[in-house]
């Protein structure tokens, strides 16, 4: 292909008709005042999509537009293109064909970069038009740190050597320590933790490596295996970094701190607990940059939402949300507080830890070592006439009973509580000592949900059930399986890491406090209040939502079967 001319960006947008005289005369005033790119501007002014800028640059210079957010790169020839080049000169290679590279730029008209690209490669090239943002985001997936990352970790291997070193001196405020291979080492695996989307960090010494683990929609991947030896300062510098006690290794310790991973802010809370071959480390991450979803954006059945949103409203009462850790509990809560969420209304969270910053509430962080609790907050926080009070978690019988009698004396009281359904949920307070009717009095709704993951859109493809399958869904659809003809199942690509997954969304079910539901529990005999429960929520139980959205080609029947697995009757 022959090297590309210079375009002036303006000039082709008006003769294609994507820009007005005035729109342009404003953008380049604004290019004038503040130094930045043309495209940038009328794209943040909303005049021209990228996308619709893309495709002007491809017609004006008869090369192909690629929609990189349905195109899956193969990884041999992405890293053709290292990936501080591929930012650089904001391209990718997309293909080959014929001992020619095509190559995926935003700007085609940069004679710079192609002219380093060609150097770079020494291949012929083909150029493609490509918009920055899906750019951008496909080098956030398909650059993958491993090979940095176990870099890394060797380089500090070697730097520790076989002579025992004192690393509260070497990883203490002396000057250079921002370069200490441990801490570029622990930078580069938050920077990756953060772009694979992962929740949590797992650092597991093992007998003869170190094994590093990312949590990614719910399923730990390896990222890592390293040599035993960096154990130690790893765990130290973790402990530095927090606030725990580094010469204490044979207790568990639990601490909290806070970075910056690529301009956002990442809450981190760490457990770190001894084990044979050292301390075992976890970490949850909470990016604070992530907006709040709203309750419409939850994907819960009709039915579901419509309830929820009442209940929420009343002016007393509680409401409980109830799951395994990690199943998406606290995002229900603070979905339905945004929309609470007035000036009309005074609304105190009682959290351990604040994992969302809302602005307009009052949001407390329990600390146990200065005997800040949960029953301690709660019973301060009534006296600061709360309309609406969030409990992080019902752990006790004491913070359980001074929830429920706030609700029962004029506010709204919203919680969780770990329980496997909303059957058992109810009996579980009765099981804690919650008087019956202060259970029967206080509670409106209890909602339990799990997350599954959700098949990536870019690789999903047709699927015909295996038999086990097939007599699986029968159990909940009965001879109506067999009018069902589309399921799907992701393939893997690089979208996904080859997973086939890519996020994930919750199942519900969900029983209302009706009279029947309230005289049952008065009654000192469970079998009654299981039977009323099980008759209110015929056909819409946690399993039941699952098969919905394998029917919806949400997610695969497979990871339907894993998730009912945790909640089997």
């Amino acid at each position: 292909m022959a090297r590309p001319e210079k375009i002036r960006l303006g000039d082709l947008l008006i003769q294609q008709g994507l820009l007005t005289d005035e729109q342009l005369k404003f953008a380049l005033d604004e290019q004038k005042r503040s130094g930045r790119k043309l495209g940038r501007i009328v794209v943040e002014s909303a005049f021209v999509t990228e996308e619709a800028i893309s495709q002007a640059l491809a017609r004006q210079l008869q090369i192909p537009f690629v929609d990189l957010k349905h195109f899956n790169p193969k990884p041999e020839l992405i890293s053709l293109l290292p990936e501080a080049q591929a930012r650089r000169f904001r391209a990718v290679v997309l293909s080959e064909a014929d001992g020619r590279l095509r190559i995926g730029l935003v700007d085609p008209t940069d004679l710079q970069a192609y002219d380093d690209i060609l150097r770079l490669l020494r291949r012929e090239i083909d150029l493609a038009v490509v918009s920055e943002s899906s750019l951008l985001a496909l080098i956030d997936r398909v650059y993958r740190r491993t090979e940095e990352i176990s870099g890394l970790a060797k380089e500090l291997t070697a730097d520790l050597g076989d002579v025992p070193v004192e690393f509260g001196d070497l990883l203490g405020n002396a000057s250079g320590a921002e370069e200490a291979p441990v801490v570029k080492l622990l930078q580069t695996v938050f920077e990756e933790a953060m772009r694979s989307r992962a929740s949590d960090i797992h650092i597991e010494p093992q007998e003869r490596s170190l094994r590093v683990r990312f949590r990614i929609d719910g399923v730990l991947h390896v990222q890592m295996d390293a040599d035993s030896k960096i154990a130690a300062p790893l765990a130290l510098r973790l402990k530095l970094m927090s606030g725990l006690d580094i010469s204490e290794r044979r207790l568990p310790q639990d601490g909290r701190f806070a970075i910056k991973v690529r301009g956002n802010t990442v809450d981190v809370r760490i457990s770190t607990m001894p084990t044979q071959y050292g301390e075992s480390v976890v970490m949850r991450l909470l990016n604070q940059n992530t907006g709040l979803l709203g309750l419409d954006h939850l994907h819960m059945p009709p039915r579901v939402l419509e309830r929820l949103r009442h209940a929420v409203r009343r002016p007393s009462g509680m409401v409980l949300v109830t799951g395994p850790t990690g199943s998406g509990k606290t995002t229900t809560l603070y979905a339905a507080l945004a929309e609470l969420n007035t000036t009309e209304k005074k609304i105190i969270t009682v959290e351990d830890p604040v994992e969302y910053r809302l602005s307009g509430i009052n949001q407390v962080q329990v600390h146990d070592k200065i005997d800040l609790g949960f029953e301690r907050v709660l019973r301060s926080a009534l006296r600061q006439d709360p309309d609406i009070v969030l409990v992080g978690e019902m752990r006790d019988q004491v913070t359980a009973e001074i929830g429920m009698r706030a609700a029962i004396t004029g506010h709204m009281v919203l919680s969780t509580l770990h329980t496997n359904d909303v059957i058992s949920t109810p009996i579980r307070l009765l099981d804690m000592g919650v008087p019956r009717y202060m259970v029967a009095l206080s509670l409106q709704l209890v909602l339990a949900q799990r997350l599954v993951r959700v098949i990536c859109e870019n690789c999903s493809e047709p699927y015909t059930p295996a038999p086990n399958e097939h007599e699986w869904l029968r159990l909940e659809l009965g001879d109506a399986v067999d009018q069902q003809k589309k399921y799907a199942k992701g393939r893997g690509c690089a979208h996904c890491g080859g997973t086939g997954y890519s996020g994930r969304t919750a199942v519900y079910e969900m029983l209302e406090m009706s009279n029947e539901i309230v005289e049952a529990i008065n009654v000192d005999d469970t079998s009654a209040f299981v039977h009323a429960a099980r008759a209110q929520m015929a056909g819409q139980t946690l399993r039941r939502d699952a098969v919905r959205l394998v029917l919806k080609g949400r997610t695969t029947i497979d990871e339907a079967m894993r998730v009912s697995n945790q909640f089997e009757d």
